[in-house]
């Protein structure tokens, strides 16, 4: 017999003898009642990853948007930065439903970059922009890094701005190796083998692989700043099979008046079901108001004067999340810590365009625009310093404010970003309260427990997916 055959006979056998062996424990697992560990079942089974890193010709790949150069050198896909408004895209002229992907990047401290997820471009979207999820590559210091960016439509789904593991974990300047898995309507991320993003959302089932590079002044462009890729593998056959175990992040859901499997287990729940008032009742009597509120397509609406809706619960220390979608102009508010026997007397996190409503004017400082504590603390961007503004969606469209109230502690988060943060009954809040509208209000903020209030303001706001889990 020859020396290869002996080799492949020997190969041959050693198969055979790993796929018995595989057999034997399985078998006498399940006689014992114990299922074998599941990393012993995937070192026997290998994951099908498929290598998709370009070529140096770029087949099957095509850039769009702005006027970065792609070129292929050594296995490494090279995006280099040019100067202009638009971001540029290399976008893959497959498209993918179901799919894990790794890859390796490395980009310049000066340079943001990011890779679509399910990406889309339709000529009847803002004239084809590349939009959708977006797995961050954040240099800087905010260090968002593997954060889910929905580019060009929502904003951030998923900042990092509670995840300080995922936060350390990225080497600015060095290769960073990400993994992607997209499964049915959950995508989750992890950086440097560290969990950093977790959602579930229904808005794209399918869609193309893109990798960017950002927009960015002339002045650094001339630096020639570059953002690198290698090794871009995807699992398309059977992905759920290869995903990971489940972990301890926190679960983001953006099903609209619906709660993820992860929010349940995190313990929220819904204030509103999307259809019904049950659960909500007038501030002037038991019932809903009979008039200013409306519920259709699942956003409950006000639309002007049936009084502020109140919960038919009081809570005590809760995180508090609801979508809303403000018309052109509009004034309301989301109402907590309401003082007994005044009606809606209480701590507010402001709604408002602040663009329209003069409104965001009055006050001081800033205190009666979007996200503040009314009258009382001006919102500023908490988590990236450098960056003071908010992120907003503009009216016509859905942002998520959330309310953080742990005893005296109390935030609130604009999209993604803190925009407040406090202490009730500190010398801080006394003076703001003593400077504000509050100021005759005997211990104004301080109460124990309270509804939580939805204001009329006069003006059309619509809310959906107001969750609920209590401390």
């Amino acid at each position: 017999m020859s020396g290869s055959a002996i080799a492949s006979s020997s190969k041959s056998r050693r198969a055979v003898g790993k796929a018995v062996l595989a057999a034997t424990v399985w078998t006498t697992a399940m006689l014992v009642g114990v299922a074998p560990p599941l990393a012993s079942l995937r070192a026997e089974t290998a994951e099908p990853w498929r290598d998709i890193t370009p070529d140096a010709s770029l087949r099957g790949w095509h850039s769009t948007g702005g006027n970065a150069r792609y070129t292929v050198v050594g296995g490494e896909l090279i995006g280099g930065a040019a100067p202009g408004k638009a971001n540029s895209w290399l976008v893959s002229d497959a498209t993918y439903g179901d799919y894990i992907m790794e890859f390796d990047a490395k980009t310049d401290p000066l340079l943001n970059s990011g890779v679509m997820v399910r990406g889309q471009s339709r000529p009847d979207y803002r004239n084809g922009v590349v939009h959708g999820y977006q797995a961050e590559i954040d240099p800087s210091a905010r260090a968002w890094s593997g954060g889910l960016y929905d580019e060009q439509r929502r904003l951030w789904l998923y900042s990092l701005g509670r995840n300080d593991p995922a936060r350390r974990t990225f080497r600015s300047g060095d290769w960073n190796h990400y993994r992607i898995e997209a499964i049915g309507n959950r995508l989750r991320t992890w950086v440097n083998g560290v969990p950093a993003a977790d959602i579930v959302d229904d808005t794209d089932a399918r869609g193309f692989i893109a990798f960017q590079v950002h927009a960015i002044p002339e002045e650094q462009a001339l630096k020639g700043p570059e953002v690198r890729f290698r090794n871009i593998r995807v699992i398309t056959q059977a992905p759920a099979r290869y995903a990971l175990p489940e972990n301890a992040l926190e679960q983001q859901g953006w099903l609209a008046n619906q709660l993820s499997p992860g929010e349940r287990k995190a313990g929220w729940s819904l204030l509103w079901d999307g259809r019904s008032t049950k659960g909500w009742r007038s501030i002037k009597g038991d019932g809903f108001p009979a008039k200013g509120w409306t519920i259709a397509d699942g956003a409950l609406s006000v639309t002007g004067g049936g009084g502020d809706l109140a919960t038919a619960t009081q809570y005590r220390d809760f995180e508090l999340s609801v979508d809303y979608r403000l018309t052109p102009g509009a004034n309301s508010g989301i109402k907590y810590r309401v003082a007994p026997g005044t009606g809606s007397v209480g701590l507010e996190y402001q709604l408002l365009d602040d663009a329209r409503h003069p409104d965001a004017k009055m006050g001081r400082d800033g205190n009666r625009t979007l996200a503040a504590l009314y009258d009382l603390i001006a919102p500023q961007n908490l988590l990236d310093p450098p960056n003071p503004g908010k992120r907003i969606n503009p009216p016509g469209e859905w942002n998520r404010a959330v309310i953080v109230v742990r005893g005296n502690h109390v935030e609130h988060w604009l999209n993604g970003f803190k925009m407040v943060e406090f202490e009730r009954g500190s010398p801080k809040f006394r003076q703001a309260v003593a400077q504000s509208k509050f100021a005759g209000q005997q211990g104004f903020g301080t109460w124990a427990e309270s509804p939580i209030l939805l204001q009329d303001h006069g003006d059309r706001v619509d809310f959906r997916s107001i969750k609920i889990r209590q401390f």
